[in-house]
């Protein structure tokens, strides 16, 4: 079994310090011949733009792929592969890096112990490097699926603004919505709730430009990142709860051990095949968040209580 690694940004190279001892093998599909996979490869996809066509492609050998899944139209492409992946006793991960991805496993996570389900509500601040820096300010001026009430809604994005508490050192930033796949992927996840949202911190300048290219170049990786999970719902007596939970990272550093710890699941067979969604129940949450931290990645949940 081959673990390969198409994207050399700030993900993929966390990811390859990360692994360690593990051998990756990087290759460029944009320029470099493909690869000669075989049955049981795993290939990540840390790449900007879209992936439908290559995925198609690596599904045909039988190699399983996880991509970051950043696209709102190429992540829905995705869902049509499931079949051939699933066919060829293959797995496709959609969506491994900080949201998608560990937003789901810890949406997943406070969902246990919940009777009932009925809001989830995601917001992200930061960028990993210079491409995901270019999806966010893209993503303030396209559109932004919300599901209220069982129906989706279409908003626009750089709308919707509400103050956000991630925790420290981040704080209190103000968010809003934005296009991005979650929360298409969260409803596969969690039909049963009622309302899903996402939001991405956002400054006064970055609305103002949203529909204008970058006035300057980003920066080779983004300072401290942070993720805020909302669960809403019910306990067994009729009890509404609300929990929140999330993490104040470098976002290349937690994507690259969301995607570390999925590796580590699909080499043990423990991710099923077909299409995976982090934070579906068919998928062992509790193990990959257990690898995530041990990746290096600090989990922190509001519980209105001081720290010691």
């Amino acid at each position: 079994m081959t673990v390969w690694l198409a994207g050399a940004g700030v993900v993929g190279h966390r990811l390859s310090q990360l692994c360690g001892d593990e051998q990756l093998s990087p290759f460029d599909p944009r320029h470099d011949p493909f690869p000669e996979l075989v049955i049981g490869d795993i290939v990540v996809l840390s790449l900007p733009g879209r992936h439908r066509g290559l995925v198609e492609q690596i599904g045909r050998y039988g190699a399983s792929v996880i991509t970051l899944a950043d696209d709102l139209d190429d992540t829905q492409q995705l869902f049509d592969l499931s079949e051939l992946f699933s066919s060829n006793d293959a797995s496709l991960v959609v969506g491994a890096g900080m949201s998608p991805g560990l937003s789901g496993l810890l949406a997943r996570h406070l969902a246990s112990r919940l009777h009932r389900i009925d809001e989830l509500h995601i917001a992200m601040h930061g960028a990993a490097g210079p491409a995901c820096a270019r999806v966010h300010h893209r993503s303030l001026s396209g559109r932004s699926p919300g599901y209220i009430d069982g129906e989706w809604k279409e908003f626009h994005g750089g709308s919707g603004r509400e103050l956000c508490w991630f925790p420290e050192p981040v704080g209190a930033v103000d968010c809003y919505r934005a296009e991005s796949p979650l929360p298409i992927l969260l409803h596969r996840a969690f039909p049963e709730a009622q309302r899903i949202s996402s939001r991405r911190s956002a400054t006064r300048r970055d609305r103002l430009t949203a529909r204008l290219p970058m006035l300057r170049p980003p920066h080779a990786e983004g300072g401290v990142g942070a993720l805020r999970v909302e669960v809403r719902g019910a306990s067994s007596d009729g009890t509404r709860e609300t929990y929140v939970i999330g993490v104040a990272e470098l976002v290349g550093s937690v994507a690259a051990a969301v995607i570390a710890a999925m590796i580590t699941e699909l080499k043990n067979s423990g991710v099923g095949r077909g299409l995976v969604i982090p934070g579906a129940s068919d998928i062992p949450t509790n193990r990959l968040l257990h690898h995530t931290q041990e990746y290096g990645v600090r989990i922190q949940e509001f519980t209105g209580q001081p720290s010691d």
